[in-house]
């Protein structure tokens, strides 16, 4: 510090007025601070700590300093009030563990709603509401929420991964097909990076979304191309069944494509500068990356 020895009149280290120009301010020295920096207002001090403590008055504060913990005394409270203090703390603690129940609770009633909600879609309303009827409670209870969960939990197997590794990996011994896939068994120029050529990572609000949305697009596939199927839970499961593979066609030869666009790419040379007839220098635009 600045002040080494202690100075023959007290300086508040808070707004810098001295003993002199205010003789009827309680002063105080919380802390092992010598020097300029011992001395202080109380009301100054009060302030400071107001600030720092941001409505936590039970809040420790050490001296910005020497590290000191100031001591801070209270006032006796009546019986009432340390009641009341005592509730005040005790909601304080509680809240945060209410609030997650609410939560969870809020969560585990809306998967109750769509399980069942679901069980109807599949097999039909009247039938749903039949089944869920004569069921167990606590079954339903138990076994309703799980359907999102289980959805949830299909919609995060990436089988179609799978199948793209194994297509790469054999990809020469599949010359056959050739003609029908662009592609397929030729000779690739480099090996792409894993993860550089394909943008579908595992996104949370996309494998939700697709998770909870499945039984209804299952139930529109099935009532399209399997109209002769008379029961409704045989119709949506043939749906699911189909749109999952239509799917999962349709994405592996999109990640194969990216696959090969990726093991294909060529980086052009910079473009010299032309010279012109008079020796002046124009920039020279290729094009050749447009192709």
């Amino acid at each position: 510090m600045a002040c080494v020895d202690e100075p023959p009149e007290k300086h508040c280290w808070v707004c810098f007025a001295t003993e002199k120009e205010d003789r009827a301010a309680e002063w105080v020295s919380p802390c092992r601070c010598k020097g300029c920096t011992k001395w202080i207002h109380q009301t100054c001090l009060q302030r400071w700590l107001d600030e720092k403590q941001k409505g936590n008055s039970g809040g420790a504060v050490s001296c910005p300093q020497c590290g000191t913990e100031y001591r801070i005394v209270f006032p006796k409270m009546g019986p009432v009030v340390y009641f009341l203090q005592q509730v005040d703390r005790a909601l304080s603690r509680v809240s945060p563990f209410a609030a997650a129940g609410v939560v969870v609770g809020t969560v585990y009633w809306s998967a109750v709603t769509y399980g069942a909600v679901t069980v109807m879609q599949v097999v039909g309303h009247k039938k749903g509401l039949d089944v869920m009827e004569r069921a167990d409670p606590l079954f339903l209870l138990m076994g309703l929420p799980t359907i999102p969960v289980m959805l949830v939990l299909g919609k995060m197997i990436r089988w179609e991964d799978y199948i793209v590794r194994m297509w790469q990996r054999h990809s020469s011994k599949l010359q056959i097909f050739s003609g029908l896939v662009p592609g397929m068994g030729r000779p690739l120029p480099r090996v792409p990076a894993e993860g550089s050529y394909g943008g579908d990572h595992l996104s949370v609000s996309r494998t939700l979304c697709g998770a909870l949305i499945f039984p209804s697009i299952a139930n529109l596939v099935g009532r399209l191309l399997f109209r002769r199927v008379t029961s409704n839970l045989q119709r949506t499961i043939l749906g699911g069944i189909a749109f999952v593979v239509i799917k999962g066609v349709l994405k592996v030869y999109f990640k194969q494509q990216q696959y090969l666009t990726q093991a294909n790419r060529h980086i052009l040379n910079y473009p010299e500068p032309e010279r012109r007839a008079d020796g002046t220098v124009e920039s020279g635009n290729d094009d050749s990356g447009n192709e």
